[in-house]
Protein backbone atom coordinates (compact mmCIF):
# COMPACT_ATOMS: atom_id res chain seq x y z
CA UNK A 1 0.00 0.00 0.00
CA UNK A 2 1.56 3.68 -1.17
CA UNK A 3 1.39 6.34 1.83
CA UNK A 4 -0.17 8.92 2.17
CA UNK A 5 0.86 12.16 1.47
CA UNK A 6 0.51 13.08 5.37
CA UNK A 7 2.72 10.17 5.49
CA UNK A 8 5.35 10.64 3.56
CA UNK A 9 5.62 14.29 5.38
CA UNK A 10 5.72 12.36 8.94
CA UNK A 11 8.25 10.24 6.77
CA UNK A 12 10.59 13.03 5.96
CA UNK A 13 10.23 14.64 9.40
CA UNK A 14 11.40 10.86 10.94
CA UNK A 15 14.48 11.43 8.75
CA UNK A 16 14.89 14.94 9.60
CA UNK A 17 15.09 14.41 13.15
CA UNK A 18 17.77 11.06 12.89
CA UNK A 19 19.99 13.50 10.56
CA UNK A 20 19.75 16.03 13.47
CA UNK A 21 21.12 13.71 15.85
CA UNK A 22 23.39 11.80 13.57
CA UNK A 23 25.24 15.18 12.97
CA UNK A 24 26.41 15.18 16.53
CA UNK A 25 28.36 11.76 16.71
CA UNK A 26 31.53 13.40 15.33
CA UNK A 27 31.85 15.93 17.75
CA UNK A 28 31.24 13.44 20.58
CA UNK A 29 33.80 11.20 19.21
CA UNK A 30 36.35 14.28 19.60
CA UNK A 31 35.63 13.76 23.23
CA UNK A 32 36.70 10.38 23.56
CA UNK A 33 40.02 11.26 21.21
CA UNK A 34 42.17 7.90 23.07
CA UNK A 35 39.08 5.81 22.17
CA UNK A 36 39.87 4.27 18.55
CA UNK A 37 37.76 4.72 15.63
CA UNK A 38 36.55 1.00 15.85
CA UNK A 39 35.71 0.47 19.50
CA UNK A 40 33.30 4.36 19.03
CA UNK A 41 31.71 2.39 15.65
CA UNK A 42 31.15 -0.84 17.55
CA UNK A 43 30.30 0.49 20.80
CA UNK A 44 27.59 2.65 18.58
CA UNK A 45 26.22 0.82 15.81
CA UNK A 46 26.89 -2.57 17.90
CA UNK A 47 24.89 -1.24 21.26
CA UNK A 48 22.42 0.34 19.47
CA UNK A 49 22.02 -2.43 17.29
CA UNK A 50 21.02 -4.53 20.20
CA UNK A 51 18.95 -1.70 21.68
CA UNK A 52 16.95 -1.78 18.83
CA UNK A 53 16.28 -5.25 18.46
CA UNK A 54 15.37 -5.93 22.25
CA UNK A 55 12.86 -3.13 22.01
CA UNK A 56 11.58 -4.84 18.65
CA UNK A 57 11.62 -8.45 20.30
CA UNK A 58 7.85 -9.10 20.15
CA UNK A 59 7.44 -7.76 16.39
CA UNK A 60 10.59 -9.88 14.84
CA UNK A 61 9.20 -12.96 16.90
CA UNK A 62 5.48 -12.26 15.05
CA UNK A 63 7.36 -11.90 12.18
CA UNK A 64 10.06 -14.60 12.04
CA UNK A 65 8.55 -16.39 9.53
CA UNK A 66 8.79 -13.18 7.27
CA UNK A 67 12.37 -12.77 8.46
CA UNK A 68 13.28 -16.53 7.74
CA UNK A 69 12.15 -15.99 4.27
CA UNK A 70 13.89 -13.01 3.72
CA UNK A 71 17.11 -14.10 5.25
CA UNK A 72 19.91 -13.62 2.26
CA UNK A 73 18.11 -9.84 2.08
CA UNK A 74 18.64 -9.36 5.75
CA UNK A 75 22.11 -11.00 6.24
CA UNK A 76 23.60 -8.68 3.90
CA UNK A 77 21.61 -5.81 5.24
CA UNK A 78 23.25 -6.76 8.67
CA UNK A 79 26.94 -6.94 6.95
CA UNK A 80 26.27 -3.35 5.15
CA UNK A 81 25.27 -2.33 9.51
CA UNK A 82 28.83 -4.02 10.60
CA UNK A 83 31.05 -2.29 8.08
CA UNK A 84 29.55 0.88 7.95
CA UNK A 85 30.28 2.15 11.23
CA UNK A 86 33.76 1.21 11.56
CA UNK A 87 34.37 2.77 7.71
CA UNK A 88 32.28 5.92 9.12
CA UNK A 89 34.45 6.65 12.14
CA UNK A 90 37.84 5.93 10.40
CA UNK A 91 37.02 8.34 7.86
CA UNK A 92 36.61 10.60 10.36
CA UNK A 93 39.99 9.73 12.26
CA UNK A 94 41.93 10.02 8.89
CA UNK A 95 40.59 12.48 7.37
CA UNK A 96 38.11 15.18 9.88
CA UNK A 97 34.79 14.80 11.48
CA UNK A 98 33.76 17.44 8.26
CA UNK A 99 35.19 15.51 4.98
CA UNK A 100 34.37 12.18 6.49
CA UNK A 101 30.79 13.29 7.25
CA UNK A 102 30.64 15.12 4.18
CA UNK A 103 31.83 11.93 1.57
CA UNK A 104 30.45 8.78 4.39
CA UNK A 105 26.78 11.05 3.87
CA UNK A 106 26.90 12.45 0.95
CA UNK A 107 28.30 9.45 -1.60
CA UNK A 108 24.98 7.60 0.16
CA UNK A 109 21.92 9.74 -2.28
CA UNK A 110 23.93 8.98 -5.46
CA UNK A 111 24.83 5.22 -4.47
CA UNK A 112 21.29 4.77 -3.22
CA UNK A 113 19.64 5.68 -6.47
CA UNK A 114 22.25 3.59 -8.17
CA UNK A 115 21.11 0.29 -6.35
CA UNK A 116 17.54 1.28 -6.35
CA UNK A 117 18.22 1.79 -10.17
CA UNK A 118 20.17 -1.56 -10.39
CA UNK A 119 18.19 -3.51 -8.18
CA UNK A 120 14.67 -1.78 -8.42
CA UNK A 121 14.18 -0.37 -11.96
CA UNK A 122 13.31 2.82 -10.41
CA UNK A 123 13.17 5.70 -12.16
CA UNK A 124 14.40 9.28 -10.26
CA UNK A 125 11.66 12.19 -10.46
CA UNK A 126 14.09 15.20 -12.18
CA UNK A 127 12.59 17.30 -8.99
CA UNK A 128 14.85 14.54 -6.69
CA UNK A 129 17.41 15.24 -9.07
CA UNK A 130 17.71 18.55 -8.15
CA UNK A 131 17.41 18.74 -4.83
CA UNK A 132 20.51 15.41 -5.08
CA UNK A 133 22.83 17.78 -7.61
CA UNK A 134 22.48 21.04 -5.37
CA UNK A 135 22.92 18.69 -1.79
CA UNK A 136 26.12 17.07 -3.15
CA UNK A 137 27.43 20.61 -4.67
CA UNK A 138 27.18 21.90 -0.56
CA UNK A 139 28.63 19.03 0.24
CA UNK A 140 31.75 19.74 -2.10
CA UNK A 141 32.00 23.17 -0.75
CA UNK A 142 32.35 22.02 2.77
CA UNK A 143 35.07 19.96 1.40
CA UNK A 144 37.19 21.92 -0.20
CA UNK A 145 36.45 24.88 2.56
CA UNK A 146 37.54 22.56 5.18
CA UNK A 147 40.93 21.58 2.85
CA UNK A 148 41.39 25.53 2.75
CA UNK A 149 41.75 25.60 6.79
CA UNK A 150 44.05 22.85 7.07
CA UNK A 151 46.67 23.41 4.30
CA UNK A 152 48.81 21.47 6.68
CA UNK A 153 49.46 18.05 4.78
CA UNK A 154 48.44 14.96 5.49
CA UNK A 155 47.06 14.65 2.00
CA UNK A 156 47.74 10.46 2.24
CA UNK A 157 45.72 10.37 5.16
CA UNK A 158 42.86 12.31 3.85
CA UNK A 159 42.77 9.88 0.09
CA UNK A 160 42.51 7.19 2.97
CA UNK A 161 39.53 8.56 4.88
CA UNK A 162 37.94 9.52 1.96
CA UNK A 163 37.86 6.04 0.27
CA UNK A 164 36.82 4.88 3.97
CA UNK A 165 34.15 7.25 3.08
CA UNK A 166 32.54 5.95 0.38
CA UNK A 167 33.08 1.90 2.03
CA UNK A 168 30.77 3.99 4.45
CA UNK A 169 28.13 5.78 2.05
CA UNK A 170 27.64 2.43 0.28
CA UNK A 171 27.05 0.34 3.13
CA UNK A 172 24.52 2.91 4.35
CA UNK A 173 22.52 2.94 0.92
CA UNK A 174 22.50 -0.56 1.19
CA UNK A 175 21.31 -1.38 4.35
CA UNK A 176 18.50 1.58 4.08
CA UNK A 177 17.43 -0.03 0.87
CA UNK A 178 17.43 -3.78 2.25
CA UNK A 179 15.99 -2.47 4.80
CA UNK A 180 13.03 -0.56 3.12
CA UNK A 181 12.65 -3.86 0.19
CA UNK A 182 12.22 -5.73 3.60
CA UNK A 183 9.45 -3.15 4.65
CA UNK A 184 8.04 -3.57 1.26
CA UNK A 185 7.46 -7.57 1.73
CA UNK A 186 5.18 -6.75 4.53
CA UNK A 187 7.96 -6.67 7.55
CA UNK A 188 7.01 -3.92 9.88
CA UNK A 189 8.97 -1.30 10.41
CA UNK A 190 10.09 -2.46 13.65
CA UNK A 191 10.56 -5.95 12.93
CA UNK A 192 12.77 -4.72 10.14
CA UNK A 193 14.77 -2.20 11.36
CA UNK A 194 15.03 -4.37 14.51
CA UNK A 195 16.14 -7.63 13.55
CA UNK A 196 18.60 -5.65 10.56
CA UNK A 197 20.60 -3.85 13.42
CA UNK A 198 20.38 -6.61 16.24
CA UNK A 199 22.14 -9.33 13.82
CA UNK A 200 24.59 -6.33 12.79
CA UNK A 201 25.38 -5.32 16.78
CA UNK A 202 26.39 -9.29 17.07
CA UNK A 203 28.49 -8.98 14.39
CA UNK A 204 30.12 -5.85 15.65
CA UNK A 205 30.57 -7.42 18.98
CA UNK A 206 33.64 -9.30 18.95
CA UNK A 207 35.48 -6.01 17.49
CA UNK A 208 34.36 -3.95 20.67
CA UNK A 209 35.73 -7.02 23.23
CA UNK A 210 38.63 -6.76 20.92
CA UNK A 211 39.03 -2.82 20.85
CA UNK A 212 36.34 -1.64 23.87
CA UNK A 213 38.85 -1.44 26.68
CA UNK A 214 40.03 1.87 26.47
CA UNK A 215 35.49 3.09 26.58
CA UNK A 216 36.33 1.77 30.23
CA UNK A 217 39.12 3.76 31.06
CA UNK A 218 37.32 6.67 32.16
CA UNK A 219 34.06 8.41 33.19
CA UNK A 220 34.11 10.61 30.01
CA UNK A 221 35.26 7.70 27.86
CA UNK A 222 32.41 5.52 28.94
CA UNK A 223 29.63 8.55 28.79
CA UNK A 224 30.72 9.18 25.16
CA UNK A 225 30.28 5.39 24.14
CA UNK A 226 26.68 4.94 26.10
CA UNK A 227 25.49 8.35 24.28
CA UNK A 228 26.30 7.47 21.00
CA UNK A 229 25.13 3.77 21.32
CA UNK A 230 21.33 5.17 22.83
CA UNK A 231 20.92 8.63 21.59
CA UNK A 232 21.51 8.83 17.73
CA UNK A 233 22.15 5.11 17.51
CA UNK A 234 19.42 3.90 19.25
CA UNK A 235 16.92 6.84 18.83
CA UNK A 236 17.94 7.92 15.55
CA UNK A 237 17.56 5.01 13.94
CA UNK A 238 14.46 4.55 15.35
CA UNK A 239 13.19 7.72 13.55
CA UNK A 240 14.61 6.61 10.46
CA UNK A 241 13.06 3.48 10.47
CA UNK A 242 9.80 5.27 10.70
CA UNK A 243 10.67 7.32 7.55
CA UNK A 244 12.01 4.70 5.73
CA UNK A 245 8.85 2.96 5.74
CA UNK A 246 7.19 6.13 4.22
CA UNK A 247 9.74 7.25 1.61
CA UNK A 248 12.17 6.10 -0.66
CA UNK A 249 15.29 5.10 0.44
CA UNK A 250 16.85 7.50 -2.45
CA UNK A 251 14.77 10.31 -0.75
CA UNK A 252 15.81 9.30 3.03
CA UNK A 253 19.10 9.08 2.17
CA UNK A 254 19.32 12.81 0.34
CA UNK A 255 17.34 14.25 3.38
CA UNK A 256 20.21 12.92 5.28
CA UNK A 257 22.40 15.45 3.79
CA UNK A 258 21.65 17.91 6.92
CA UNK A 259 23.97 15.66 8.39
CA UNK A 260 27.13 16.75 8.29
CA UNK A 261 25.83 20.52 8.04
CA UNK A 262 25.14 19.88 11.53
CA UNK A 263 28.21 18.39 12.09
CA UNK A 264 30.26 21.34 10.86
CA UNK A 265 28.27 23.57 12.91
CA UNK A 266 28.94 21.83 15.65
CA UNK A 267 32.68 22.08 14.75
CA UNK A 268 32.44 25.34 14.96
CA UNK A 269 30.26 25.72 18.07
CA UNK A 270 31.61 23.78 20.42
CA UNK A 271 35.12 21.97 18.95
CA UNK A 272 36.08 25.76 18.13
CA UNK A 273 36.76 24.89 14.14
CA UNK A 274 36.35 27.81 11.81
CA UNK A 275 34.57 27.21 8.58
CA UNK A 276 35.15 30.37 5.72
CA UNK A 277 32.60 31.37 3.83
CA UNK A 278 32.53 28.87 1.42
CA UNK A 279 31.67 26.46 3.84
CA UNK A 280 28.62 28.47 4.92
CA UNK A 281 28.00 28.57 0.94
CA UNK A 282 27.98 24.90 1.13
CA UNK A 283 25.43 25.01 4.38
CA UNK A 284 23.22 27.26 2.18
CA UNK A 285 23.16 24.55 -0.89
CA UNK A 286 22.63 21.91 1.50
CA UNK A 287 19.14 23.63 3.30
CA UNK A 288 18.13 24.13 -0.46
CA UNK A 289 18.29 20.93 -1.33
CA UNK A 290 16.09 19.82 1.88
CA UNK A 291 13.72 22.73 0.46
CA UNK A 292 13.21 20.94 -3.08
CA UNK A 293 12.81 17.44 -1.73
CA UNK A 294 9.95 18.51 1.19
CA UNK A 295 8.15 21.95 0.23
CA UNK A 296 6.83 20.07 -3.08
CA UNK A 297 5.30 17.09 -1.04
CA UNK A 298 3.51 19.63 0.80
CA UNK A 299 2.12 21.15 -1.85
CA UNK A 300 1.00 18.11 -4.11
CA UNK A 301 -0.75 16.93 -0.44
CA UNK A 302 -2.02 20.61 -0.11
CA UNK A 303 -3.78 20.15 -3.49
CA UNK A 304 -4.94 16.72 -3.64
CA UNK A 305 -6.94 17.77 0.37
CA UNK A 306 -8.55 20.52 -1.51
CA UNK A 307 -9.32 18.32 -4.39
Amino acid sequence: MNPTPQQRLLGVAGVLVASLLWGTTGTAATFAPDVSAAAIGAAAMGLGGLLQAAIAFRGIARQRAHLRHSWQMLLMGALAVAIYPLAFYASMRYAGVTIGTVVSIGSAPLLSALIEYRLDGLRLTPRWMVGAALGVGGLVLLCLAEAAVHTDGGSSGVMVGMALGLVAGFTYAFYSWSARRMMQRGIASGAAMGATFGLGGLLLLPVLLVTGAPLLASWGNAAVGLYMATVPMFVGYLCYGYGLARIPASTATTITLLEPVIAALLAVVIVGERLPALGWGGIALVVASLLVITVPLKRRAARRATA
